[in-house]
């Protein structure tokens, strides 16, 4: 199996590198194991849900 960094994540999913760090903390990738102070994230992993927003519905005040 292949990996990519965080940084490379980042880039291919179009967050910040600290966001992606932070996924992988909370156990949200799968596959995901730590080597030394980097992340090893699976090339084919997708990008997990962001559970941060909120969906608005219609005729609701934010």
């Amino acid at each position: 199996m292949e990996y990519m960094t965080a940084s490379q994540a980042a880039k291919k999913w179009n967050i910040s590198q600290r966001r992606v760090q932070i996924l992988c903390a909370e156990d949200r990738i799968p596959g995901v194991f730590k080597l030394g102070e980097n992340w090893a994230i699976p090339l084919d992993v997708e990008k997990p849900t962001d559970k941060r927003k909120r969906v608005v519905k219609k005729n609701e005040a934010i």
